[in-house]
């Protein structure tokens, strides 16, 4: 009886381990952005917005939308955390799309936008889930980094700007969204990095993602 109840306490110790070491593998944080190129990712519609210097990716230019369409998880994710350092100019508007598709023209209609704008003339504040959820404070200033985390674990999407959460969000279920925001539902899919427009300067570095078990 002794030896049974040692046989199942160890199996028990083993497959602990394992579960554990799962999840570990699981929990890595990858870089989707390697600070030299743009590898990995593509640009619509004025690809003469993205470029690369010193580290960071530079959105500066007409309204265009860099998609990951990289080998991590084959650029589809569903349950993930993502980072970014940010830093806005002063009038800035930009964004971070998730569970969104690659599309050549026009804001992208699949997937939630964050916004990233600080003191532009749109009321929509960083952090917001655009539309959906909005801040109105303004909680970082232009010309800083700071840092702006998305988690989304099944219907809930929290945001925090500098470890500081701004956003919870629960999805009803069936959730019922007006003709134009029809694809602003929780799904799977990419990132993408938004050019707003022409006045707009943005910087991006340390793009990280760490996907979460479905």
């Amino acid at each position: 009886m002794k030896k049974l109840i040692i046989l199942c306490a160890i199996s028990l110790f083993l497959i602990s381990c394992s579960n554990l070491s799962r999840k570990n593998k699981a929990g890595a944080w990858i870089n989707l952005f390697d600070g030299k190129s743009l590898n990995g990712w593509k640009a619509s519609e004025n690809p003469g917005t993205f470029k690369v210097e010193n580290g960071s990716i530079i959105v500066e230019g007409p309204r265009a939308h860099l998609f990951y369409v990289g080998t991590v998880m084959n650029h589809d994710f569903k349950n993930f955390e993502f980072k970014a350092r940010v830093m806005t100019m002063p009038g800035a508007n930009s964004g971070i799309y998730f569970h969104t598709d690659y599309q050549e023209k026009g804001f992208p209609s699949k997937g939630h936008e964050v916004q990233v704008n600080n003191s532009h003339t749109d009321w929509r504040r960083t952090g917001s889930l655009y539309s959906i959820q909005d801040v109105k404070e303004v909680t970082v200033k232009d010309n800083e980094w700071f840092t702006e985390h998305i988690i989304v674990r099944g219907k809930k999407v929290t945001i925090k700007i500098n470890d500081k959460t701004v956003v919870e969000y629960i999805e009803p279920d069936n959730v019922e969204r007006s003709k134009d925001q029809a694809g602003r539902v929780i799904s799977n899919g990419t990132f993408a990095l938004q050019g707003h427009d022409p006045k707009s300067k943005v910087f991006y570095k340390e793009v990280m993602v760490r996907p979460l078990p479905y």
